[in-house]
């Protein structure tokens, strides 16, 4: 059994009181994103490939308050890999959840681990 943790998260991994089960790896496509829904939460997820680093973050984009980052370009900038809304291109670090455009508030992020094939986002309530 292989577990894999992306600890790139505004959320204390030891902090983490449930594991939600997004689905199995293959309904993820390798450099983007799929939107899943955690109870009244929608959650972007990334698998970014390149990095081999999966990634979640919310889904709602704090500029125009459109549920489309699961939707967004990833990449990274200097290293730090981020999600681009495809409606404005404001750009966030999927690490921190920091806005790199520096004019909007940051976004949640969350940890994500991926064990026998199937990911998993953690969430501290």
């Amino acid at each position: 059994m292989e577990t894999i943790i992306s600890t790139y998260t505004s959320v204390n991994e030891q902090a983490v009181k449930t594991w939600y089960k997004a689905g199995p790896v293959e309904a993820f496509p390798d450099n983007g994103g799929v939107c899943v829904k955690y109870k009244d939460r929608q959650i972007a997820v990334f698998n970014f490939k390149r990095k081999n680093t999966w990634y979640a973050c919310q889904n709602l984009c704090p500029h125009k308050l459109e549920m489309v980052l699961s939707r967004g370009m990833i990449g990274d900038a200097n290293s730090l890999p981020k999600v681009a809304c495809p409606m404005h291109k404001k750009t966030f670090s999927l690490e921190t959840g920091e806005n790199l455009d520096g004019a909007l508030d940051a976004i949640a992020t969350y940890p994500v681990k991926v064990a026998d094939n199937i990911v998993y986002i953690g969430f501290s309530e």
